[in-house]
């Protein structure tokens, strides 16, 4: 069976946004994703209209391949380098409630439940899910390149 671990991150993450954006009805942006920074570390919110999909699928996947993982984990992963001005640069989490929400969904829509002290990890649903699409990016990548086809694991 093919897994997450196994495709290219961003070819999936593309793929799973485009999954929660059609058939999850549970993960919908907020009222205020269209003016918030994701972080002290940005200078602007996101270009991307669907910026809030990518994220989710973005978080989906860390849960999936660093879970159990808690939000501070996750904050620190999204996080970047600060621009002080001419103070030399420093680490900055990002920011915390777009993360929080984002996983406030996933729960709702049973892709991952808590566990409490770790954090959150996947759910069986939640695991199934994340193979399917693994199988069906690994489909498209061998129908471009077909020496590809070896390391299939079916």
């Amino acid at each position: 069976m093919t897994t997450p671990h196994d495709v290219p991150a961003t070819k999936f993450i593309d793929r799973l946004a485009k999954y929660l954006k059609e058939n999850v009805d549970e993960v919908q942006p907020v009222s205020w994703t269209s003016v918030v920074k994701t972080g002290i570390h940005v200078e602007k919110p996101p270009q991307n209209a669907n910026w809030w999909y990518t994220r989710s699928a973005s978080v989906l996947r860390k849960v999936y391949i660093h879970g159990p993982i808690g939000l501070e984990d996750l904050r620190s992963d999204y996080g970047g380098r600060k621009n002080r001005g001419s103070k030399p640069d420093k680490v900055a989490k990002s920011g915390g409630s777009n993360i929080r929400k984002i996983l406030q969904q996933l729960e709702a829509a049973e892709l991952i439940v808590t566990s409490k002290p770790e954090g959150r990890k996947m759910s069986p649903k939640g695991r199934k899910l994340m193979q399917e699409i693994a199988c069906n990016v690994t489909k498209e990548l061998i129908k471009t390149i077909p020496e590809l086809k070896k390391y299939q694991g079916e």
